[in-house]
């Protein structure tokens, strides 16, 4: 897989916009990821799916380059990134929208959303502006709160600003890690809401989610990880309609 663009151009085949291939991730001694495979196409919404431990935060680590492979590789858009610093990953075009949101909390709204455009810093057009405005249509609740600093802002108000602040490096992928933790249910539905305008909008998403029902009701396809491995990947309508693979693998009762 040395170079993913020129074998679709000789095959024709459809090629994923990233690709896990036999990746192993270990801390230290620890091995976590145990040759984890899996495929996200362009346009599609993938959901990672898995209970605590199970290694779904460690795959987004390790995509975005802030964990090393021990083994396998990554490529994205036809580019191999494993070896890549996270900051040439992201300006790429992978977007993350981490754990528990990570806002700058002593910079204003504003200032949050605009450092999504750092990436692109050395344009001289007038984009900036467009997918600022863009991103205020798709927030209102935040429009008048973009002077308000982000550690102030509720958990929900956070999410947007978090998912705000990909869209503003205008990304060819956005990868979510836990984007329910910590959300009243109300709140949640909230999120996915906007999580489903903006996969129905044709922006390619990864989401990484322990709240399986929330994450498939978005998803073309899902994969369940337990202790390290992937043992199902499959559409998200088989999976959300399996007992079996809801009770076996995710916890459900």
């Amino acid at each position: 897989m040395q170079n993913l663009a020129a074998q679709n151009l000789k095959t024709k085949v459809k090629v994923p916009l990233l690709n896990l291939e036999n990746v192993v991730t270990h801390y230290g001694s620890i091995n976590i990821l145990k040759d984890v495979n899996l495929d996200v196409f362009p346009g599609e919404v993938v959901s990672l799916l898995g209970g605590n431990a199970s290694g779904k935060t460690t795959t987004m680590k390790t995509i975005l380059g802030l964990v090393k492979p021990t083994s396998g590789s990554i490529h994205f858009d036809g580019h191999r990134i494993d070896s890549l610093s996270t900051g040439e990953i992201i300006a790429m075009g992978l977007a993350p929208v981490p754990e528990a949101r990570r806002l700058f909390p002593t910079m204003t709204v504003r200032e949050n959303l605009l450092m999504g455009a750092y990436v692109h810093r050395h344009e001289k057009n007038n984009r900036t502006q467009e997918e600022f405005h863009k991103v205020l249509e798709l927030f209102p609740p935040i429009r008048d709160r973009l002077e308000q600093v982000g550690g102030t802002l509720s958990g929900g108000e956070q999410q947007m600003v978090a998912l705000g602040r990909a869209l503003m490096a205008r990304p060819k992928m956005i990868l979510m890690d836990e984007p329910s933790m910590g959300l009243a249910p109300a709140l949640v539905e909230k999120v996915y809401e906007i999580i489903r305008e903006i996969a129905e909008r044709g922006t390619t998403m990864f989401i990484v989610e322990q709240n399986a029902n929330m994450a498939l009701s978005v998803a073309n396809r899902g994969y369940v990880l337990q202790n390290g491995e992937i043992v199902i990947n499959d559409t998200a309508k088989n999976i959300l309609q399996s007992e079996r693979i809801r009770k076996a693998y995710l916890g459900e009762a």
